[in-house]
């Protein structure tokens, strides 16, 4: 088939090899890439890297017309491990009682509409995934493991056990990476139990006593917790006894038939390797070091006949105004907190624009109003042809799967200065839609649907990410004292604004205007450029913009001056700069 002509980016790349090695391992047969999810709680923008980078590779080899299947495991079979700090609904006490069992056997938080706590966090990441337009086939290792799917799998590993001992004996003497290493990575409880439920880090290779090594751990059949040892097996019989160190609980079972427990996490992710025949999948810079789960498995995946997918290591995901973030939510922002600021194509971008092995921060302060000048910017030059092959590539990925364009913005105004429209006008609709239709008098925008879903984006930041203190608040009167002490250059500035008022009411109008002023006051034109002005004009257009600030809202910055005279109106703008 034809080769994507997008072969200047990353994913193109990977879809290359990918495509190569699917049709080596087993041709003729849907390319699976894959991903694991736990939802031990909830499931960050960090974890989102796990997914959108074999989703954008398994989209780009679907756009060249191959099948694919992207398969998402969630890891709800995986024992709870803590109780993450600041979930609503949730008594840390009363949670901790639940500790061992699978997460799909400890209750939801109180409030929420769903049957367990797994099943609420995969909820939220569910609604996401497919706002974002991510295309997957999930498989819920609940119930994989408890409808016996892997029950071959499981006695395979069983009869094998001495093989897998001597694979993880090799990396046991290992001496642990250097502190200096463990401190690059977030200090975040929800990537480190992330870590943890993926297999990374403080996760047991399995039972080993006098019985000797068992990789498969049994959930008590009293307390379902996995505080389990397994005292005796027997190949033949499949008969395994196991006791409870949480309960006392004990009890001799067929393996043959029984299905309440899992292979521990360091076998249990390479048998699903070989059962699915997974191709690509990406893992953590966590499981770089000697002995993680993504190296050993390397390794335990020829026990069941399989081999070890390609793919890369994906660095951290930060986050910029996280200490703005609600405590509800222990501070960890996920998908869906990303998706009430920013349409999916902007977060999409963020993933597609980076390799994997580069780090980056989602946005929830000021810096997304930058990303968003920067994506609208590329927008334009994809548009007009001059943007470079590498950034129309990531464009496309984030507007549009496979599957067709996701929905977009019918008007798509600068997010900025819908933020600032949102802010000076408080949720007063008729407000918002009487200053966007000013922006542009030649192409006025009739209803604010236009301007959706940007505008509620915007709205929404505004209301959640913005300080109280930093909210734009009009005066309700004139400042007479501030009038009265202004200089004759002060006031003929003033004069010349409110002259110019009525000719500039659009927002390019009015930028023109408030960076004219100065420039007329100095004896320059107004059209001229900064070339052509010596370096005071700029100091004299600052204390020009404080002026109106403080006359205005009362403060020294605020808005774009533009939008925010346009969002005052001018018969008030006229009231408070004292015409």
């Amino acid at each position: 088939m034809a080769q994507s002509t997008e072969t200047t980016d990353w994913v193109s790349r990977f879809a290359d090899e990918v495509i190569e090695e699917s049709e080596r391992r087993a041709p003729g047969k849907p390319v699976v890439v894959a991903s694991g999810l736990s939802p031990s709680g909830p499931i960050h923008l960090g974890n989102l890297r796990e997914v959108m980078t074999p989703h954008l590779v398994a989209d780009e080899i679907r756009r060249r017309g191959y099948q694919v299947r992207h398969l998402i495991s969630w890891d709800d079979y995986d024992r709870y491990r803590k109780v993450p700090q600041g979930i609503a609904g949730v008594d840390e006490e009363a949670w901790k009682e639940h500790i061992g069992k699978p997460l799909t056997s400890v209750p939801a938080p109180k409030g929420s509409s769903h049957p367990n706590w797994a099943e609420h966090f995969k909820a939220a990441m569910v609604e996401s995934l497919a706002e974002l337009g991510v295309e997957f086939d999930g498989i819920s290792q609940t119930a994989q493991y408890t409808s016996g799917v892997y029950r071959e799998q499981i006695l395979h590993a069983m009869k094998h056990r001495g093989d897998i001992d001597a694979i993880l004996a090799q990396y046991r003497t290992k001496k642990a990476p250097a502190k200096k290493q463990q401190a690059q990575k977030p200090l975040d409880e929800a990537e480190l139990e992330a870590a943890e439920g993926s297999g990374a880090a403080g996760e047991d290779d399995g039972s080993s006593g006098s019985a000797g090594y068992f990789p498969y751990k049994p959930y008590c059949g009293n307390c379902e917790k996995d505080l389990t040892t397994v005292t005796s097996y027997d190949d033949d019989s499949t008969e395994l006894t196991y006791a409870c160190t949480a309960c006392g609980f004990s009890e001799t079972v067929r393996l043959s038939e029984f299905n309440r427990g899992k292979l521990v996490w360091k076998v249990d992710w390479p048998m699903r390797w070989a059962y699915e025949g997974v191709v690509f999948e990406p893992s953590g810079v966590d499981h770089s070091s000697p002995g993680s789960s993504y190296q050993v498995g390397g390794q335990i995946v020829g026990i069941f006949g399989g081999k070890q997918p390609i793919g890369p290591m994906y660095a951290f995901v930060g986050i910029s105004g996280m200490a703005k973030m609600s405590s509800s939510r222990g501070g960890v922002p996920t998908p869906a907190d990303a998706l009430k600021i920013m349409e999916p194509q902007l977060l999409r971008w963020l993933y597609a624009r980076r390799r994997p092995n580069q780090s980056f921060k989602v946005a929830f302060d000021q810096e997304i109003q930058r990303l968003y000048d920067e994506w609208d910017r590329l927008d334009a030059k994809v548009a007009d042809g001059s943007a470079l092959p590498a950034d129309v590539a990531a464009h496309s990925r984030a507007v549009r799967t496979a599957a067709g364009e996701l929905p977009r913005t019918a008007r798509p105004l600068p997010y900025r200065t819908l933020a600032s429209v949102a802010d000076i006008t408080a949720g007063h609709e008729d407000q918002a839609l009487r200053i966007l239709s000013e922006l542009d008098p030649e192409q006025p925008l009739t209803s604010l649907d236009e301007a959706r879903p940007r505008y509620d984006k915007a709205e929404a930041w505004i209301n959640t990410h913005v300080p109280a203190e930093q909210r734009t608040i009009v005066r309700d009167e004139p400042d007479a004292e501030l009038l009265k002490s202004l200089d004759e250059a002060s006031q003929q500035s003033l004069r010349l604004l409110l002259d110019g008022l009525a000719e500039h009411w659009s927002l390019d109008g009015l930028t023109h205007l408030v960076y004219g002023v100065p420039k007329v006051q100095a004896g320059f034109s107004a059209d001229a450029t900064p070339k052509e002005l010596p370096a005071e004009i700029k100091t004299a257009q600052r204390a020009f913009f404080a002026l109106l600030y403080h006359l205005l809202v009362g403060r020294d910055t605020g808005p774009r001056l533009p939008t925010l005279l346009l969002a005052v109106g001018q018969e008030r703008v006229r009231a408070l700069l004292g015409e």
